[in-house]
């Protein structure tokens, strides 16, 4: 009986603390460690029977493994039925506040990463997209005289190709040091304006722009639909949308030499993400490039 296995997986403080974290958030194993102050073999244990019963779902990412609520399924209706009883909870809110801190610290280390790196970025891209102009790609496929916005610009290459066409293109990066080179590259452009802030949280109005691209940077953020989402809002209608990104690929040394947090994005992937953000996906090519790697390229527009 279904119902007798989420009652029987749920009887347990700790699983329901994870239940509890993991409705509002997606965490590694020794993320969650972290947040509960427990020991890996203790919280792989109890994940591991919140799995069984539908309550979560587990992410592969190479040597790591990701978890979060269910999406869908007699587990998450559970899940959401209880979740105003978990909300309730003080050590759940004590639980929450400890993994978004996490989280938090995620996207500092992955900025700090980026400054550190940035100087060598043009070198650590060429390693990777050897001569395929991934940049030349991208703004051939936009009209010229656009409002456009790249996010997660770095030190500028796309930008500023796309400022060879563009009415005004807008640069929003997270790395202080990304920007300086961007700036440096973009010295003397009248048409170019480079704002500092999170991709979650965009320093640009709704509907701001008319195009949107995101270079290989969700495989960087951790939570990729709040990133699209946020495209979303700062296009106006009509507006485009283009994506590149890795395609799923099982190369751990990127994590290290490229601070990627995702192994790639496949297709149906990429395609659940737009359309949870509010996008109608039109088309995706695919790019071989160095090192076993494929660089998918999707177009997309607001519904």
């Amino acid at each position: 009986m279904e119902l007798l296995r989420i009652h029987k997986a749920l009887a347990d403080e700790t699983r329901l603390r994870l239940c509890a974290i993991l409705l509002r958030h997606e965490l590694n194993v020794g993320e969650l460690t972290g947040v509960l102050g427990m020991g890996q073999p203790r919280i792989s244990r109890h994940l591991k029977i919140l799995a069984e019963a539908g309550l979560l779902e587990c992410r592969r990412e190479g040597l790591w493994a990701f978890y979060r609520a269910a999406p869908s399924g007699p587990g998450r209706r559970f899940l959401d039925c209880q979740e105003e009883l978990l909300a309730a909870e003080p050590q759940c809110v004590q639980d929450r506040e400890r993994a978004a801190q996490v989280l938090r610290e995620r996207v500092a280390a992955t900025q700090r990463f980026f400054d550190s790196v940035a100087g060598q970025w043009r070198d650590l891209s060429r390693e990777i997209l050897g001569d395929f102009d991934l940049a030349d790609e991208m703004a051939a496929r936009l009209h010229a005289g656009m409002l456009v916005a790249d996010l997660g610009c770095g030190p500028g290459e796309l930008l500023a190709r796309l400022a060879e066409g563009a009415r005004l293109a807008i640069g929003v990066d997270s790395s202080p040091r990304m920007l300086e080179l961007a700036a440096a590259r973009l010295a003397g452009r009248t048409n170019v304006s480079l704002r500092l802030g999170e991709l979650e949280h965009l320093p640009l109005r709704e509907g701001e722009v008319q195009a949107v691209t995101l270079s290989l940077v969700l495989h960087h953020v951790s939570d990729p639909v709040a990133v699209l989402a946020e495209a979303r809002r700062v296009l106006a209608p009509g507006g485009e949308l283009l994506v590149a990104e890795f395609d799923r690929h099982d190369n751990e040394a990127m994590r290290e030499r490229y601070g990627d947090a995702r192994l790639g994005v496949d297709r149906n992937m990429l395609y659940d993400w737009l359309l949870a953000a509010g996008f109608d996906p039109r088309r995706t090519d695919a790019f071989p490039v160095n090192q076993g790697l494929t660089v998918l390229l999707a177009e997309a527009a607001p519904k």
